[in-house]
């Protein structure tokens, strides 16, 4: 039985979109800009993510696709 190779996607960003109150979907994902300000990668990787459609007044998060990764990386404690 052989491993598959992971292979690194490049930086990139998990795109959100709040749907209510405290509560967001996925839109998707979308390759890190080079050359951008980290700012302006976020809101190009929001225009990336929804094809153009974003609109002022609605609310995205752009989180780096590593910090995503980390932050799935929960563990329970043990039993008591």
């Amino acid at each position: 039985m052989s491993k598959r190779e992971h292979k690194p996607a490049g930086p990139g960003f998990v795109v959100l979109r709040e749907v209510g109150k405290s509560r967001w979907e996925l839109v998707g994902e979308a390759k890190r800009t080079p050359g951008l300000t980290a700012r302006a990668a976020r809101s190009q990787a929001i225009l990336d993510a929804t094809g153009g459609e974003a609109k002022a007044g609605e609310v995205y998060a752009a989180v780096l696709r590593s910090e995503w990764r980390v932050a799935r990386d929960w563990t329970p404690p043990p039993a008591v």
